[in-house]
């Protein structure tokens, strides 16, 4: 569940997709073969391993009932979702872009931690050297017990003031909020509060980024799970990794951007393949 692919300058990112290592990654040694032998291989590795990196995206989410706001059915009270997280819809109608987070909020609120976070938040609990990468904003990780996240696109259970007191970010888990505050304010100043996470037109945060950038070029292992690997710097993050000799591994299920860069491939839904990894 994503809200923003954000502006950070992703140059160095992009130069390891497209540079002369990254040439190499697609040269015939994926694993998109049998399911069940590509699992048991990716066991093995998570067994033998110390050092994982873990990058999810909304297909984690999925199973626990959290809607993608993008593609068909996306639309929200006829609106294109996608043009309300974006700095100049919240200064335009900041009380209908409100509307719009008090929905999807009251909807993560009714949601539970499926089997594919209950996994990741053990390996987390186990794996001194693990890292997680999420690109989702709905906190489900973090419920489940998940330790060492990083949120690339914020959280949607934060606020942060627009006005002069910039204070923030704070957590409000209220779902729903009462109508007579929609949309808030700060109780500093009484300037309108913004969700938390990054929209379209909007930097990711450079510290996190940088943490998530560590954490691939020190990992052995590093699995993508439920992401399209189209937006960056996310979808950098499998280059890096791979241009820095870890072992890369997709699951989804269908086949992404980067199914022909990695070196195993799993098809299948991310709450069905990991409980088989152990």
């Amino acid at each position: 569940m994503i809200d923003a692919p954000g502006l950070l300058d992703v140059s160095r990112l992009l130069a390891v997709r497209e540079s002369g290592v990254a040439g190499n990654l697609g040269a015939g040694n994926v694993d998109v073969g049998n399911v069940d032998a590509s699992i048991a291989r990716l066991a093995a590795l998570l067994k033998e391993k110390r050092r994982v990196t873990v990058l999810t995206g909304a297909g984690v989410s999925a199973a626990s009932g959290v809607p993608t706001f993008r593609g068909s059915g996306g639309l929200w009270r006829s609106f294109d979702p996608m043009t309300l997280a974006t700095p100049q819809a919240f200064a335009k109608d900041p009380k209908l872009v409100w509307e719009w987070y008090d929905w999807r909020r009251q909807l993560i609120a009714a949601a539970q931690p499926n089997p594919a976070h209950h996994v990741i938040a053990e390996w987390s609990r186990t794996r001194p050297d693990f890292t997680l990468i999420t690109q989702n904003v709905d906190g489900l990780h973090e419920r489940a017990g998940t330790e060492r996240v990083l949120r690339l696109h914020g959280s949607i259970w934060e606020v942060r003031c627009t006005g002069t007191c910039r204070s923030g970010p704070h957590v409000d888990e209220r779902a729903p909020l009462p109508p007579d505050d929609l949309p808030p304010r700060c109780a500093g100043c009484g300037a309108l509060l913004r969700p938390g996470v990054v929209w379209f037109g909007e930097s990711l945060d450079p510290a996190i980024v940088a943490a998530a950038s560590r954490a691939t070029e020190q990992c052995e292992v590093f699995i993508t799970i439920g992401t399209s690997a189209a937006v960056y710097p996310a979808a950098g993050f499998i280059h890096e990794a791979r241009a820095n000799g870890a072992t890369v591994a997709e699951i989804n299920p269908d086949a992404t951007e980067a199914s022909g860069v990695v070196d195993i491939s799993i098809r299948g839904k991310a709450e069905e393949v990991l409980p088989r990894l152990g």
